[in-house]
């Protein structure tokens, strides 16, 4: 028998113990990603939140009707969902109720009038604005109320604000997340500095927020591993909210929850401010899990999403995919849809870059 060639048979031993640079460069680390992770499995740690009455109310100042709040609610709870975002805890002294629906203040009568005392699985959650919310107020004892977590959204300068609103949330009894809002426009070392102190802070859940739809999957993957990092070690998890302005909001999840993140926001046929959020439908065909049933999101996508699409306008078009690639908020792009020439994509490139 001929004797096998060793010099080949060791320099294969060598490249597979000591891969190259490029190989390995963007591969995730053991902590990168859960040790189950498979295409054909699924992580239960994973969970779900439908944001479609919260963000989609952006689009109509939250002025959604009774049959449809209670619809997504059924749809939710049919589905499995894990949480289901209601809408705000604003202040009505800052945005006056006669401007806009019940959704906007989320009071605890208007939320019971929907779920009664919510006798399911699925958890129910509302966003605090920094500096937007009278949360000494607003916000009940957990023991009052039939809400299971608060999610404080903030931008880089209102994080000592978002800290209290935190604090206040958490010892009234609460889960809670914060949302670092327009993380694509804040400077690195402000990054660092506030994560450092979220993840000193009680908060639960600390969410990668890609507010003007401007990130591309190599941010994604390196703001994720930089959020994980912060919060190793202290039994935080980090999530992620993603804006559709590219047509990345499901990709872009996607990538954040390969390396780790556990909490994902989607909202049902990606109903959302501008160009909307991560399709629920999408993402839930994707995690494989059997506790989620594709079929009720379907179901409600199909007899009431797309009727409303005569009604709202959302989701991808040019001008938000202009303001997408800007890095810019896409309130301009909003104003020109509801304008009398909602589809001059040149004039609008011409004003953005003039602006």
């Amino acid at each position: 028998m001929a004797e096998p060639n060793r010099s080949k048979l060791q320099k294969t031993k060598v490249e597979k113990a000591e891969p190259n640079a490029s190989e390995t460069k963007d591969a995730p680390s053991k902590n990168d990603a859960s040790p189950k992770d498979s295409w054909v499995t699924f992580r239960p740690e994973i969970k779900v939140m439908d944001c479609t009455v919260r963000d989609g109310g952006l689009m109509n100042s939250h002025q959604f009707d009774d049959g449809f709040v209670k619809t997504i609610y059924d749809t939710c709870v049919a589905a499995g969902i894990n949480y289901m975002e209601l809408g705000y805890k604003a202040d009505k002294k800052i945005f006056a109720p006669r401007e806009h629906g019940p959704w906007k203040y989320c009071d605890e009568d208007d939320i019971r009038r929907i779920v009664g005392d919510n006798k399911t699985k699925l958890k129910l959650s509302v966003m605090a604005d920094a500096e937007k919310t009278d949360y000494h107020k607003d916000i009940l004892p957990r023991k009052d109320s039939v809400l299971d977590c608060i999610r404080c959204a903030t931008y880089i300068h209102q994080v000592p604000t978002a800290l209290e609103i935190i604090k206040d949330a958490h010892d009234k009894g609460y889960e809670t997340t914060v949302n670092l809002m327009a993380v694509s426009v804040v400077k690195e070392k402000d990054l660092d500095n506030a994560l450092q102190a979220f993840a000193n802070s009680p908060v639960d859940v600390i969410v990668l927020v890609d507010s003007f739809g401007s990130l591309y999957s190599e941010q994604v993957r390196d703001l994720t591993r930089k959020y994980l990092k912060a919060v190793k070690g202290t039994g935080k998890e980090v999530g992620i909210h993603a804006h559709n302005n590219q047509m990345l909001a499901y990709a872009n999840t996607i990538e954040a929850l390969v390396l780790g993140a556990n909490r994902l926001d989607a909202t049902m046929m990606g109903l959302g401010r501008g160009a909307g959020n991560c399709p629920l439908e999408l993402l839930l065909g994707f995690l494989r899990n059997p506790r989620f049933d594709l079929r009720s999101v379907l179901q409600c996508v199909q007899d009431v999403l797309l009727p409303m699409r005569e009604e709202l306008d959302w989701g991808f078009t040019v001008p938000y995919m202009i303001t997408g690639l800007m890095n810019r908020h896409p309130r301009p792009a909003i104003k020109m849809r509801a304008s009398d020439a909602p589809d001059d994509y040149v004039a609008f490139l011409n004003q953005m870059e003039e602006i």
